[in-house]
């Protein structure tokens, strides 16, 4: 498992929040992050996938060590 945060612009519906369980989001004024575990890269790139296709522009991932 690898820790990541995700930090994008703007707020996410309920909806796509529901869809990353293992994800904690915190909206902080114009961005929100997501922060979690993903077991690998392809999870990672699946998350990745979901927001973008959801027109959520994402500004950065960046691995949490342990």
């Amino acid at each position: 498992m690898t820790r990541v945060l995700i930090r994008v612009n703007g707020e996410l519906s309920v909806e796509l929040q529901k869809a990353f369980p293992q994800l904690a989001v915190q909206a902080h004024h114009e961005q929100s992050t997501l922060t979690g575990e993903v077991p690998d890269q392809e999870a990672l790139q699946g998350v990745l996938h979901a927001l973008r296709a959801d027109d959520i522009d994402v500004i950065e991932v960046v691995t949490i060590p342990d």
